[in-house]
């Protein structure tokens, strides 16, 4: 997690580190599939390997107002949390799946990040009804 102020204003900046877990256990769980010569085994892996990718250039962003997605110094979106009606982290022992309910979208996110930092973030910036 690192955390960073802008100067002249009191926003504190929160993004998230990555969390390799998941992808990690989807290779390793697709490693011996593949060996066994069961065909998911190698979709499985491949979907790990997407994600390795993904939690590697992929960092998530805590304003005071909204979540930015950025890969690398790119922004590339931005959900305000005034659009927000509803969020739950699936798997609360095992974190794999992150869901959050815009007004008009749904939106399911992998657990590539720190599974914690994300939980305590959203109590913090967008607390549930």
């Amino acid at each position: 997690m690192t955390s960073t102020t802008s100067p002249g204003t009191p926003t504190q900046i929160v993004e998230l580190s990555p969390s390799y877990a998941l992808p990690l256990a989807l290779i390793l769980m697709g490693i011996p599939m593949i060996l066994l010569k069961i065909w998911m085994g190698f979709a499985i892996a491949v979907f790990g390997l997407f994600l390795m990718f993904q939690a590697i250039t992929l960092r998530l962003q805590f304003t005071d107002t909204a979540l930015d997605i950025y890969r690398s110094e790119t922004l590339i979106r931005r959900f305000p949390y005034q659009d927000w009606s509803n969020w739950r982290i699936f798997w609360t022992p095992v974190p794999i799946l992150f869901y959050f309910k815009e007004v008009k979208s749904i939106h399911f996110l992998p657990i590539i990040f720190d599974p914690k930092t994300l939980q305590n973030c959203l109590e913090q910036r967008c607390p549930r009804n």
